[in-house]
């Protein structure tokens, strides 16, 4: 995992744990919300770091 994986997924729990913590829906709505942007932005990142070592594997075992 990176570093900006690593603080999406962080802000992803945070605004999940703002929303369990607070009793005003509008405000739950609008954390979960965000953490669902955070978790996607996190699960776009990780699979554009899978795809990138998959690639540069395969450049490398095409080089040998």
């Amino acid at each position: 995992m990176s570093t900006t994986s690593d603080f999406y997924l962080a802000q992803a729990d945070k605004c999940a744990s703002d929303a369990a913590a607070t009793s005003l829906t509008q405000v739950r709505d609008r954390n979960l919300r965000a953490e669902a942007a955070w978790r996607s932005m996190a699960e776009k990142i990780l699979l554009t770091e899978q795809t990138r070592a998959r690639r540069d594997a395969a450049k490398d075992e095409a080089a040998a």
